[in-house]
């Protein structure tokens, strides 16, 4: 069994196997090379990138992912708007800190980061990063972004997940669940929730869903409240902010009985323009969807005031 929190979860845009995921395993990787006792003897640190990370690595913002996962940051609490001050100092002096700020390495952009049009065979998304003392390697790692944010190791490929906790209704598709469901007179919620009850408080479930929903909320607002263009090199204009106006300020839109649903198209545009700028938002699995839960929200709970 997932835990609603591994569906339900905090990320930055534009692509949860492309942007997160490779966040992940550069957090993964500083913290396993700082476990070790070897990152005050790292010099520099290379990332290889495979496949359709590679291919599409600089339009999801890859390899900007990485450099901030190797800073010592994850997708759940990096602040995105330190993210290009920040990386641009990378590129001004080719010295990346590390570890959050426990180390410093060289890291000249175009030479740290590689982007290889072939494919390792275990995954399309494959990342390899390995750190060095001048010609020496210390520690050397290979990563596969799988979707929806996780990574897996590749000593680890194709490993069942592990499950810290046992769960009272374990299952493994969604015919078992709703088996379990009828067998024991349960809802779907209701027996999400004993099963999260096994793996943590309600106190903390409650306060977990309510940090996910503020992200969703901040999301939006950020996104139909937010003039300009979105990164990229197709110069596409933000349009929420219009749209967001012209429904605020017409009448006769006001008046008409499909209005929510162009409430709800709006929505939908703010979190998808946000998600394309890399701002933060849930839920990340997988990406594509990644709005259609934050723009019908605000409608059913009234939070958005016109």
């Amino acid at each position: 069994m997932i835990s609603a929190f591994d569906i339900f979860k905090i990320g930055i845009g534009p692509s949860s196997s492309h942007t997160v995921g490779p966040m992940n395993a550069g957090k993964c990787f500083i913290d396993r090379l700082a476990g070790s006792g070897d990152l005050p003897r790292t010099t520099h640190i290379k990332v290889d990138l495979y496949g359709s990370l590679s291919l599409t690595g600089k339009g999801h913002a890859t390899d900007s992912a990485i450099m901030m996962g190797l800073a010592g940051n994850t997708p759940q609490d990096v602040n995105i708007d330190s993210i290009p001050a920040f990386i641009q100092e990378v590129a001004r002096s080719s010295r990346l800190p590390v570890a959050g700020g426990a180390h410093v390495v060289d890291f000249p952009v175009a030479d740290s980061i590689l982007f290889h049009t072939e494919t390792l065979a275990r995954h399309e998304n494959g990342m390899c990063i390995t750190a060095w003392n001048g010609q020496m390697p210390l520690l050397h790692k290979t990563y596969y972004s799988i979707g929806g944010g996780f990574i897996v190791e590749e000593e680890r490929f194709g490993q069942s997940h592990d499950v810290e906790k046992s769960v009272p209704y374990d299952f493994h598709s969604a015919s078992e669940l709703l088996s379990l469901c009828e067998r024991h007179g349960l809802s779907v919620s209701g027996l999400m929730m004993k099963n999260e009850l096994a793996l943590r408080s309600k106190e903390q479930i409650d306060a977990g869903f309510a940090r996910i929903w503020q992200v969703m909320a901040a999301g939006i607002e950020r996104g139909m409240n937010t003039e300009g263009v979105l990164p990229g090199p197709l110069n596409v204009p933000r349009r929420a902010v219009a749209l967001r106006r012209l429904l605020v300020s017409s009448d006769n839109l006001s008046r008409d009985p499909m209005n929510v649903i162009d409430w709800i198209n709006m929505f939908a545009l703010a979190v998808s323009e946000e998600n394309a700028a890399g701002g933060g938002l849930s839920p990340r699995r997988p990406t594509a969807r990644a709005g259609l839960f934050p723009r019908c929200w605000p409608i059913t709970t009234n939070s958005v005031v016109r």
